[in-house]
């Protein structure tokens, strides 16, 4: 195939944003009519590979991850489809996290270009045209059918039963902890988000959960019982302990329970195995539970060494991404309390005080909340915007802060919206006060600060 109108990934990266993007909080209908009508004029290229679907609130990123690598380690060429991304779009679709040559996804655009140029939405399903979510997630299939992998780990963007993705056919799925989030577009308790996600489940096919909340879990239940589909579940079918985290990342031990499946205990060597990440923070020792059963599903010749060796060379930008030690700098784009509470035991777990915070979030997380559990631990604070990607009002995230300071005469709290300039603050300060930084609230705010060459100096 000839490419006649891509010259770079920038050109495709301009293509897919001139599409609604739900992302930058650009109103859709969310349905999958036009995203079945596309793929079936593009020769279906979401089929005809082994295919792991991940979704949840937090952690499908690093799950997703975990499971690629493990796949590349048993030699099975593994597309990873993953959001959002941090500095470049290519990182959305790579080959097990590694990024792919730009042949390929220039050519799985032109394919996707071919079909949509010159169509308006009338002529579309639902008289609506694709959004950027749609496109790049049908350049990933594209790319993917080009490279010939043997394999897929498809992550969802947002929800399960109406997000694009959800035209696989996957072997296995996998639904990590939900919590509250994007209530506008899910529902606003966590039984009505748990069905979303849920959607996910097909017929037969097995589902993998790791839930901490009860809720949640009894609804996933039911739908996999309603679907015939056989549900494994962290801490019932599998049981972790010995978990240990430090800089270099995250290990633990994860043993077979009396209702483990005779896969699972081939991998776990009939009784348990220590399995380590240089992902950091206990929440990873869960996430590999979870994709140990995930992978004990699959009907491949997958071995223990496999597992280890896929587990202990998963890494992924800002999640608990220690990017300077000199200040001590870490990066992770959190944004729903839950989320912001797992990160701050190990923040304060491996770093000393002084403490700065530098927080920016997009309009629509739980500020307020989030303020709160943040405050206490630390002795200056910077909120500021998180980029220009999404809509944010750092005033009010401000006032949100400035409510915990009155009892917390020991703490600076700073509205700074230039994000650059907040950078530059957050550094300077931390060299001057000998300070350790935790930069969270948002991918985006973090994806600014790794382009800022300040962190580097």
């Amino acid at each position: 195939m000839s490419i006649r109108h891509f010259s770079s990934i920038d050109g495709v990266f301009d293509f897919v944003l001139g599409y609604v993007n739900v992302e930058k909080g650009q109103a859709t209908e969310f349905k999958l009519d036009r995203m079945y009508w596309m793929a079936s004029q593009l020769g279906n290229p979401h089929l005809g590979r082994l295919t792991v679907h991940v979704a949840g609130s937090k952690g499908k990123g690093s799950v997703a991850t975990l499971i690629a690598k493990t796949l590349e380690a048993s030699e099975l060429r593994t597309g990873l489809y993953t959001s959002p991304h941090i500095l470049s779009w290519k990182e959305r679709i790579t080959e097990s996290g590694i990024e792919m040559p730009d042949e390929f996804l220039l050519k799985a655009a032109e394919e996707v270009y071919s079909l949509v140029e010159g169509r308006t939405q009338d002529d579309f399903p639902g008289n609506e045209l694709p959004t950027y979510f749609e496109l790049t997630t049908l350049i990933a299939f594209c790319a993917f059918r080009i490279a010939g992998f043997d394999a897929q780990v498809i992550e969802v963007g947002l929800g399960g039963r109406l997000d694009s993705t959800n035209i696989v056919s996957p072997d296995v799925c996998i639904i990590t902890p939900i919590e509250l989030e994007h209530t506008q577009f899910l529902g606003s308790t966590i039984p009505l988000i748990a069905a979303e996600k849920a959607g996910i489940i097909k017929r037969g096919v097995p589902i993998c959960t790791i839930q901490p909340k009860e809720e949640a879990l009894k609804v996933i239940l039911k739908k996999a019982e309603d679907m015939g589909a056989s549900c494994l579940v962290v801490g019932r079918d599998i049981s972790v302990s010995d978990i240990k985290v430090n800089a270099q990342g995250t290990c633990c031990k994860l043993s077979a329970t009396d209702t483990s499946p005779p896969s699972l205990l081939r991998l776990l060597q009939g009784t348990s195995i220590e399995i380590s990440t240089p992902l950091i923070g206990s929440i990873y020792a869960g996430n590999m539970a979870v994709s140990a059963l995930a992978l004990s599903q699959l009907d491949i010749d997958l071995k223990t060494e496999h597992i280890l060796k896929g587990f202990a060379s998963s890494s992924m930008l800002a999640r608990f991404e220690i990017v300077s030690q000199s200040p001590f700098v870490v990066l992770d784009g959190a944004h729903t309390p839950e989320s912001i509470r797992n990160i701050l035991v190990t923040f304060l777990e491996l770093s000393k005080a002084p403490r700065i915070l530098l927080f920016g979030c997009a309009h629509d997380k739980k500020h307020e909340e989030i303020a709160k559990i943040l405050s206490p631990y630390f002795n200056e604070i910077i909120i500021t915007r998180p980029g220009t990607f999404k809509q944010s009002e750092p005033a009010i995230v401000f006032e949100s802060f400035q409510k915990q300071m009155s009892n917390n005469i020991l703490t600076d709290c700073y509205l700074i919206e230039d994000t650059n300039s907040a950078i530059t603050k957050a550094l300077s300060d931390a060299k001057e006060k000998n300070a350790c930084v935790l930069v969270t609230g948002s991918f985006y705010l973090c994806a600014e600060f790794k382009k800022s060459r300040l962190c580097f100096e």
